[in-house]
C-alpha cells in the first residue's frame, strides 16, 4: 500500500493538477445511465422501466447543492424516474433526451453564467467524450467505455450506481476546503 509521501513524483503531480482543477469547479454535470445507475435498464412485463439509484449519491448531491455547487443532469434517454429523482434531490437543471450533449452544456453555461473550466462532467460512454473535451474536470467510472476512461482526468474508484456522486462530492468539497468529515 502506498502512502501519499511515497507516491512517485509523476503521480503526485497528477493528483495536484486534479485538486487544482477541482478547486475551480462551481457546477457538476452527471450522466445518469452508467453513472448514477449501474447502466442496466430493466423492463417489466407491462412495459415499465426500472432503475436503481444510490442513497449515498442522493445525500452527496444534496451536500453539493447545499455548498453552492450547482448540479445538473444531461442524459440521452428520457425517464420519469429521473425527473422524480431530480425533484427529490433539488436538481434544477435537467436535460433529458439529449442526443448531442454539447448543446445542453452550452445552455447550462449561459444559465449559470460560468466558464467551461468551472464545470465538471461525470460520464461513462462515448456521448460524454465531447463534454470531457470542454469542461475543467472530466470524470469517468471504472465500468465506463475504455475511450471515455482514457479521456477523463479522473476515474472514480466506485462503479456506476455504487456511489459515484458520493466520491465526486468528497473530491470537490475537499478541494474547496469544505469537506466536513
Amino acid at each position: 500500500m502506498q502512502c501519499w509521501f511515497t507516491m512517485p513524483d509523476q503521480e503526485r503531480h497528477l493528483a495536484h493538477q486534479v485538486a487544482e482543477k477541482a478547486a475551480a469547479i462551481r457546477a457538476v454535470i452527471f450522466d445518469v445511465d452508467g453513472v448514477l445507475t449501474d447502466g442496466r435498464i430493466i423492463y417489466t412485463d407491462d412495459g415499465r422501466e426500472l432503475k436503481a439509484f444510490s442513497v449515498q449519491d442522493g445525500s452527496a448531491i444534496k451536500m453539493l447543492i447545499n455548498n453552492s455547487i450547482e448540479v445538473a443532469i444531461i442524459t440521452g434517454r428520457r425517464s420519469t424516474m429521473v425527473e422524480r429523482r431530480c425533484a427529490e434531490l433539488g436538481i434544477r437543471h435537467l436535460y433529458q433526451g439529449i442526443e448531442h450533449k454539447k448543446e445542453a452544456f452550452e445552455d447550462l453555461l449561459t444559465k449559470l453564467s460560468l466558464t467551461s473550466e468551472q464545470l465538471a462532467h461525470v460520464g461513462d460512454d462515448l456521448p460524454d467524450i465531447p463534454l470531457f473535451d470542454l469542461v475543467g474536470l472530466a470524470i469517468s467510472v471504472p465500468n465506463g467505455h475504455p475511450a471515455a476512461r482514457a479521456r477523463a482526468d479522473v476515474v472514480t474508484v466506485r462503479s456506476g450506481g455504487e456511489g459515484v456522486a458520493s466520491e465526486v462530492c468528497q473530491m470537490l468539497l475537499s478541494a474547496h476546503g469544505r469537506w466536513p468529515y
